[in-house]
């Protein structure tokens, strides 16, 4: 994207104010100089500076050019001039930047290998070889430099001198901005639009957050590029609802790109550093940008999780994909869903194949559980996937007391990693397989252990190389169930369950369950769905269960179900099929 004249002025004075407080650095200068200098500073301020506040963009326009020459000469002499990074010293994001890229997946294979070894060698594996961008460790050949593969770019705001509204990154351990003319990992154009929301702040008179004084308005803004589509969504992230000239700024901030579908505010008042706050309206455009990935379209809102580089997300959801080994009639649990992503592809890809799988997907972020539901319509899931709002933890435990029916469980957890007790009711559920993503390794290698003394075998560890330039590796890995007899009893998922049939359309199990957790306030199991058909003669599946004893839908329950195939037509009101 062609940069214009304005949006170069606007750069270099943000590089001017970066700058500034180095020059307080010099310590061989006499105090006199330094005031001597400050004097001949001011004077020349006051003469450049017009009468008027309104003035002020004139004021900036004309600011003199031996100034701006002295500053840019001072800012070549600090920098590497070999670096493919103007700031990258000061920044600190991409700090293996100026290391070759075989080089860099070597040492991150290195570091999974040992982090990794007790287990693999208490499962008698190997980690596998790094998955880089376009590469795989081991691979012949010249290896790439991967550039502009970050789909979502940030910036906070700070106040500057005369109301100037500063942007950029925090240096590395502090909360002082480092100005960013571009960067060479964030998508084209992304850095941009951020130096020209803070330019039109500035421009409207909206003051940036002052984050010790907790006075102003402008705090974060948050830019999404769409990677199989050119679509962008801009999220503004201001410390109060109300903003001075704010319909002028909102479409000022639309206009800085053709392609932005969206802006949003994000209202968030709180101390701290947290960048969203709970309140989130949509001030221009669409209610979500849209992507693809692996053949699926999501829809996806301002503050939902998505992965910021689809294309190692695509390789990442392809090897957890793989190693779910899904078959007819499976039930796949996604915990920790977000929008849906894996569970979706995953079902998608299945579909593809003429295999029907059920999908449940759980996640506490409503607003990710309202995307999951649109996304599953998106790409025609409705019927065979369900989403539910809900801790993670707290679902699969009453999954477990319930001996609800998973075959196969998707983890993708946080940093943080999962919790002991869901993976105490993961191990009771015996799904057949458990894929875990994983963007913290340490806490994966910790969890793993708590599933293997679970009666499961690690069968493959991948890593994924998700930010190149940095020491953060993402990893796969694949385990399954150890005993080959599983007790459960169907879920009775048929082909007309799956939307496979032309037949009349019956309502799902995500149906029937959704409907009981809307009308009466509680959830059910399809365990208990498929004993309640079972019991009114509806078409089920065979009995997979032998004669092992099962739970028995508690009396509660049983009436919300069936109040619910009343619902839907199944079954008339003296409870015999229709």
């Amino acid at each position: 994207m062609a940069e214009s004249r304005a949006e170069r002025k606007a750069r270099r004075a943000l590089i001017e104010a970066a700058e500034g407080s180095e020059e307080k650095k010099s310590s061989k200068k006499s105090k006199s100089s330094q005031d001597a200098k400050g004097k001949s500073a001011k004077g020349k301020a006051k003469a450049k500076r017009p009468g008027s506040r309104r003035n002020e963009d004139k004021a900036s326009q004309t600011r003199s050019k031996r100034s701006h020459k002295d500053q840019v000469s001072s800012a070549r002499k600090a920098v590497d001039p070999k670096s493919p990074c103007s700031i990258m010293k000061a920044c600190g994001g991409c700090t293996a930047l100026n290391r070759p890229y075989k080089k860099q997946l070597a040492a991150k294979q290195a570091a999974m290998e040992e982090l990794f070894a007790t287990l693999c060698e208490r499962e008698g594996i190997s980690v596998d070889p790094i998955r880089g961008m376009g590469v795989t460790l081991g691979d012949p050949g010249k290896y790439p430099a991967p550039r502009g593969f970050r789909h979502k770019a940030a910036t906070p705001f700070a106040p500057g001198k005369e109301g100037a509204v500063r942007c950029g990154f925090f240096e590395r351990g502090t909360h002082k901005i480092v100005a960013v003319p571009e960067c060479p990992v964030e998508a084209p154009g992304a850095r941009q639009i951020l130096n020209g929301i803070a330019r039109e702040a500035e421009r409207l008179h909206i003051p940036a957050f002052n984050e010790d004084k907790h006075l102003g308005l402008l705090r974060y803004a948050v830019v999404r590029c769409g990677w199989r589509t050119d679509q962008v969504m801009v999220t503004l992230v201001t410390a109060q609802r109300d903003l001075p000239h704010a319909q002028e700024f909102f479409e000022a901030v639309a206009a800085l790109n053709p392609h932005i579908v969206t802006v949003a505010q994000n209202i968030n008042g709180r101390p701290g550093n947290a960048i969203l706050g709970e309140e989130t309206r949509i001030v221009y455009g669409a209610e979500c940008m849209r992507d693809q990935l692996l053949g699926c379209e999501f829809d996806i809102s301002p503050t939902a999780f998505y992965q910021t580089n689809p294309q190692q997300t695509e390789l990442l959801y392809q090897l957890a994909i793989d190693g779910m080994d899904l078959q007819q009639g499976d039930v796949l649990m996604d915990a920790y869903c977000g929008s849906g992503t894996i569970g979706l592809c995953a079902a998608k890809a299945a579909q593809d194949k003429g295999v029907g799988i059920m999908l449940l997907g759980v996640e506490r972020n409503h607003a990710g559980i309202a995307d999951a539901r649109r996304n599953a319509e998106l790409n025609g899931l409705t019927r065979s996937a369900w989403f539910m709002a809900d801790d993670a933890t707290d679902y699969i435990l009453d999954a477990a007391d319930n001996n609800e029916r998973v075959d196969v469980l998707s983890i993708d957890p946080p940093r943080a990693g999962s919790t002991p007790e869901f993976l105490e009711a993961a191990c009771a559920l015996k799904p057949r397989r458990i894929t875990y993503i994983s963007c913290n390794p340490v806490t994966q290698e910790r969890d793993l252990h708590q599933l293997l003394d679970g009666g499961y075998r690690l069968l493959k560890i991948t890593p994924v190389d998700m930010f190149p330039h940095t020491d953060h590796t993402e990893t796969v890995a694949v385990l399954s169930r150890k005993s080959a007899s599983k007790s459960f009893i169907p879920v009775s998922i048929s082909p007309k369950d799956m939307g496979l049939s032309e037949e009349k359309e019956q309502p799902t199990y995500a149906n029937i369950c959704d409907y009981v957790q809307k009308t009466h306030g509680m959830k059910v199991s399809f365990l208990y769905v498929a004993q309640m058909k079972a019991e009114c003669g509806l078409e089920t599946q065979a009995d997979r269960s032998g004669d092992r004893k099962q739970p028995k839908c508690p009396p509660e329950k049983r009436e919300a179900i069936l109040d619910a195939f009343r619902h839907f037509g199944l079954i008339g009101e003296d409870g015999t099929e229709k």
